[in-house]
């Protein structure tokens, strides 16, 4: 199994302003590597970025190897040197994350300085996780036609699971499926649901959508981990991912639990 995504961190080494509340307080602790070998049965795993500091991203590249196959970091899209950034880049480093959810405009993918980034990250043959929410989706579509770089769609585009409501979050997937440089994570759903009263008859109807949409040989598995812990453990989120894709044939699962990421990613 692969886990295509988890994090690491450390709140006093620096700071992450998402973690801020006291929301997520069970959470603002360090998680280390020993604690993820703890929890994990995947064979190998893909640590994404948690801020926007090249520092992380060092860290995260000085820290991977044998379990961790592969970072995804951050770098600056918009640095007028990004091709240089990127240049005889780590070969640990299979891809690059902003946190878009964040930019107040909602837009922020289609700016011309980010374009250029991301023509940049497709000429160094790194993937663009893409972390938006369903008000950002609709730029995502657009960008998806207007560069060739293989973008992730972390955590299915963070759908309204708490709600129950399936729009416009379902017709921006299906169009982002459209476009065959897109995958799509399945991943962070526990917390997009009611952290203490979620089932997986909450999160199937986005899981479904999300595999009829992309296919499976289009879906990664990823954890979340330790973020999910606000809602589940590691093991009750390979459980509710193994149940949501439980009617799909063995070709398939090992698609969603490993191939598509060791595709996506080249680990």
């Amino acid at each position: 199994m692969i886990d295509a995504h988890h994090h690491l961190w450390d709140p006093a080494t620096r700071d992450h302003p998402w973690m801020a509340g006291d929301a997520l307080a069970p959470i603002r602790r360090p998680y280390t590597l020993d604690d993820l070998r703890a929890v994990t049965p995947a064979t190998r795993t893909i640590l994404v970025q948690t801020v926007s500091d090249e520092a992380e991203t060092d860290e995260f590249l000085a820290t991977a190897g044998g379990l961790v196959a592969g970072v995804v970091g951050w770098v600056d899209l918009t640095a007028p040197d990004i091709a240089d950034r990127l240049a005889g880049h780590h070969e640990l480093l299979v891809g690059v994350r902003h946190q878009a959810e964040d930019e107040p405009d909602p837009r922020w993918l289609l700016r011309p300085d980010v374009l250029r980034g991301l023509h940049a990250l497709a000429d160094a043959d790194l993937a663009y996780d893409v972390l938006v929410r369903p008000p950002q989706l609709p730029a995502a579509v657009e960008l998806a036609g207007r560069v060739p770089t293989r973008l992730v769609l972390d955590h299915a585009g963070k759908p309204p699971i708490a709600t129950g409501a399936m729009e416009p979050w379902a017709t921006a997937i299906t169009e982002l499926a459209r476009h065959p440089n897109v995958t799509c994570k399945l991943s962070g759903l526990v917390t997009e649901a009611d952290w203490a009263t979620w089932s997986i008859d909450d999160l199937r109807p986005y899981a479904d959508h999300v595999l009829t949409a992309f296919g499976p040989d289009r879906v990664m598995f990823g954890s979340d981990w330790p973020v999910c812990e606000l809602a589940a453990t590691y093991s009750q989120v390979t459980a509710a991912a193994e149940a949501l894709t439980a009617g799909l044939s063995e070709a398939e699962r090992a698609a969603v639990f490993g191939g598509t990421a060791a595709r996506v990613y080249g680990v």
